[in-house]
């Protein structure tokens, strides 16, 4: 049943409330926050207001327009339209991006563009909820762009620092690749089916034809989905996105812009289903993705650093579960990241704040007495992506490594135990580095020169309801969004057991071994870390060189790419074009010299050509 409802409120709000944050903030600095957080807090209120009136077995839809017609046979109208996945992803961009903004009131406060950031912030999340709200291919593809645009525009935010800017564009040119890629994908429905609206194309019972070119379309759209949500070999652009203000790593790379790619194919789920053999694809690139983020954040010392590493590394394990056709569970994973990694974010944010624009962790330690409300949000955070029962990582990665090992996806029954060994191995690894990271910012001695403090309430106050999320919503929440989404969602099984006590904690093995490991390794025992560096010295250069990707796009990419500009600009900007340009202009100078030399100015001058003109005229005159 489809229900009509003002649904466009929800992305309008932001896109107002932008153009009043950079139009009032310029004269008010102080507003500019304040305007920008009212209107995500007006779209987050208008979200709730929409979630409750959802019928049971139906959807909301607003369709403002028709976007155009293709010769009577292709309609695109522009279309919101939200059922449970879209509520839950709308809830999750609105509620946890309020928070954000509130945060960045006190974090920006200083800064001399704080009306641009604001405007850019909001900006940012107009266009994610055009990504979660459209209802078809092409809507949610301009909201796609338009975060795109967003991301380039806060991560090179400091833009007068060349390496920030570069950053920015680095992300801007890796999600084009993708994106390509989804534009393609876009193309193929609109050629082979004629329609890009969501429900329509569910709705298709695929011939012969179509289905040879399914696994097509799911492929370009999981390209779509690599650029976006990082995955490799198109995940380097996320560590160097740290280059922006922490809120917005929070922001686009915790909670909402990353995990657009898993929300797609969530969307999409229909496509993916019937073409189980590129989900092995998915699963092959979402498990090295996953490890191999893991194993880079083991070296990295800027607590930002570390946290983009374990988002990588987070992603993989959602795009795990889409993998084994549990979308449900790679949406409950997307939700609980949300709120833990929001507030890991969050927290960084506040120890650099405090300690005065420090992040390198060698310079911080002993933190938990000088900044204890984010020392304890921080600490509930690392439990719950640790997998620790009974906080909220603990539900959703069980429910991972669940559904791999109980997979209907025939094509992946024979590697999912190794999956699963690999997949937990990347568990422990998490457990472990985040417990590092907590361990070298709050316990120990201070080994920095600044004076930390603790942030204010207005930072503070976010941390804690994000760590209550954090810590509770695994265990209240996941029977009940299991039970909302299965009707939009179908996956393998359609389970959920809720654990006893004695099950999680005994299930929570690998987490409480990464984290005992580690509180012993950087506390008790820190010379055994520098020990097992140099015993496996080639591991370690190449887990803290990140696997040299970025020197090997550079080799294989980037410098041959800019040695072609070069001969081109040399062969025929300069050769050719300059050259037709300068010879045409040397031939104008000298048809010029010859003008000018009768254009003398003198009477007796013009006189002797009219005589001379008039000679010649009947001369011809006579022979002719």
């Amino acid at each position: 049943m489809v229900q009509e409802a003002n649904l466009s409120i929800i992305p309008l709000a932001p896109l107002v409330g932008s153009a009043l944050a950079f139009i009032i903030g310029r004269r008010a600095h102080h507003l500019a926050g304040w305007i920008a957080s009212l209107a995500s807090l007006i779209a987050f209120g208008w979200v709730i207001k929409s979630v409750l009136s959802i019928p049971a077995d139906g959807v909301l839809e607003d369709n403002l327009f028709t976007w155009f017609s293709f010769k009577g046979a292709v309609t695109v109208d522009f279309l919101f339209r939200m059922d449970h996945l879209t509520a839950v992803m709308a809830l999750v961009v609105t509620g946890v991006g309020s928070l954000i903004h509130l945060y960045s009131i006190a974090y920006m406060h200083e800064d001399e563009s704080v009306h641009r950031f604001f405007s850019y912030l909001n900006l940012f999340m107009f266009a994610m909820l055009l990504l979660v709200l459209g209802g078809n291919l092409l809507v949610l593809f301009i909201g796609w762009e338009g975060v795109g645009l967003c991301s380039y525009l806060l991560i090179g935010f400091w833009h007068k620092n060349i390496n920030y800017a570069a950053a920015g564009r680095k992300a801007f040119v890796v999600n084009r690749i993708g994106d390509a890629g989804f534009l393609a994908a876009v193309f193929f429905c609109v050629f082979l089916f004629g329609t890009v609206d969501f429900l329509e194309l569910a709705a298709i019972s695929f011939d012969a034809i179509q289905m040879a070119w399914i696994p097509v379309i799911a492929f370009c759209l999981f390209v779509g989905a690599c650029g976006k949500s990082a995955q490799i070999p198109l995940f380097v652009w996320l560590p160097d996105a740290m280059a922006g203000p922490t809120p917005v790593s929070a922001l686009i790379h915790a909670a909402t812009m990353v995990t657009a790619g898993v929300y797609m194919m969530a969307r999409c789920h229909f496509i993916f289903d019937a073409a189980p053999e590129v989900m092995l694809i998915v699963a092959a690139i979402a498990l090295l993705t996953a490890f191999v983020a893991a194993t880079t954040a083991l070296t990295q010392n800027d607590i930002k650093k570390v946290l983009a590493y374990s988002t990588v590394s987070q992603l993989g394990f959602m795009f795990l579960a889409v993998a084994a056709g549990a979308y449900w569970v790679a949406i409950f994973h997307v939700v609980t990241h949300a709120f833990f990694k929001a507030c890991l974010f969050l927290g960084a944010g506040s120890v650099i704040h405090g300690c005065h624009h420090e992040q390198d962790m060698r310079e911080m330690g002993g933190l938990r007495k000088k900044m204890p409300l984010t020392f304890a949000t921080y600490f509930i955070s690392v439990l719950a992506i640790a997998g620790i029962y009974p906080l909220s990582g603990y539900f959703s990665k069980h429910a991972i490594l669940e559904a791999v090992a109980h997979t209907g996806n025939v094509h992946l029954v024979p590697y999912a135990e190794w999956i699963g060994i690999l997949a937990t191995v990347t568990a422990f690894l998490t457990a472990f580095y985040m417990t590092r990271s907590l361990v070298m910012t709050f316990f120990g001695e201070y080994r920095g020169h600044a004076h930390p403090h603790e942030s204010p309430l207005l930072m503070t106050g976010p941390l804690v309801v994000l760590a209550g999320a954090a810590a509770i919503f695994g265990f209240f929440g996941a029977p009940q969004l299991f039970h909302y989404l299965e009707t939009v969602l179908p996956a393998h099984g359609n389970h959920f057991h809720a654990p006893t006590i004695l099950d999680g904690v005994v299930h929570s093995w690998v987490g409480f071994f990464g984290v005992g490991l580690a509180f012993l390794f950087y506390s008790s025992m820190k010379q055994i870390p520098g020990q097992i560096y140099r015993a496996v010295l080639p591991l370690s250069v190449l887990f803290s060189g990140k696997y040299y990707f970025d020197e090997i796009y550079d080799a294989m990419i980037v410098r041959p790419l800019e040695g072609l500009a070069r001969w081109l600009w040399r062969s025929f900007d300069q050769s050719l074009i300059d050259g037709m340009v300068n010879g045409t202009a040397a031939a104008v100078d000298a048809t010029g010299e010859v003008v000018r030399a009768s254009q003398s100015g003198q009477i007796r001058s013009y006189a002797l050509i009219m005589f001379l003109a008039t000679v010649v005229i009947m001369a011809l005159y006579l022979v002719i």
